[in-house]
């Protein structure tokens, strides 16, 4: 059994809709990650930023920049998960996309859309998450404005996980509430999270500091980013530890029932 997985969050300054300079400043970072990395995870919309110009960035099935993570996942031999704005039968999406090592990927659609910037007004909402088994663990990638909401990423048994990723443009001035909420996702789903955030200022002078961060499932803090700027910070975690916690406190068996509609 394989009870260990190393992850690589990337933490940088996203250029404001501007791809190809993106893509080569992630070249340039990933180029020196160590062959151990499992798992590599980039920020929300990490090709463009948040932006709610559809019309000019959406790609045909995530395209050019799918087909970049594919490469980099064959070349480097590891999983790599992000997002970027879609185009999907004429309809557009905020669409995750795990990329494993052999090039074939899943996707994930942004359920809870964050009417605050209006992102309910240009994109299509999600219907359902996406379960990632990978290498013995279970992961439940989501997006952002997902954290805010605890039952769609309520661990159950029918889709039962391991580690909770938020990949996330989530700015400054909220970045309390980010940390906050991401300790009690890791806290009441003794689950490992993980939420990785970009830095710098967007094309609506929005400010992002990362605060970039990797919680245990007792809610501790295993690793974290310099606030505000670039880095990519190196993390293992351990499902015979996470087991190992369970069985001794299995909150888990007395939750409550519930459905999503």
């Amino acid at each position: 059994m394989n009870s260990e997985i190393t992850l690589a969050t990337v933490q940088f300054d996203i250029k404001w809709e501007d791809s190809n300079h993106n893509m080569n400043r992630l070249d340039e970072l990933l180029s020196s990650l160590p062959k151990e990395v499992d798992l590599v995870v980039l920020p929300e919309m990490f090709n463009t930023g948040f932006s709610m110009n559809p019309k000019n960035i959406a790609l045909d099935n995530g395209s050019e920049v799918l087909q970049w993570m594919i490469q980099k996942a064959k070349q480097q031999n590891f999983c790599i998960v992000g997002s970027i704005a879609t185009k999907d039968n004429k309809k557009f999406y905020n669409r995750l996309y795990w990329v494993f090592a052999d090039g074939s990927y899943k996707t994930y659609d942004k359920r809870h859309l964050f009417r605050m910037a209006d992102e309910d007004q240009f994109y299509n909402s999600g219907k359902s998450k996406t379960i990632i088994i990978y290498k013995d663990f279970s992961f439940c990638p989501l997006i952002c404005y997902d954290l805010r909401f605890p039952v769609w990423s309520r661990n159950t048994q029918q889709e039962n996980y391991d580690c909770l990723i938020y990949i996330a443009n989530w700015p400054a001035v909220r970045s309390d509430a980010w940390y906050s909420l991401l300790k009690a996702r890791a806290i009441e789903n003794l689950s490992y999270v993980v939420g990785v955030n970009r830095v710098g200022t967007d094309g609506n002078n929005i400010e992002y500091d990362g605060k970039s961060v990797v919680f245990d499932f007792t809610g501790k803090t295993i690793d974290s980013h310099i606030i505000g700027s670039e880095s990519i910070s190196i993390q293992t975690i351990s499902k015979t530890k996470l087991n190992e916690f369970r069985t001794k406190f299995p909150a888990h068996l007395d939750a409550d029932d519930f459905e999503v509609l």
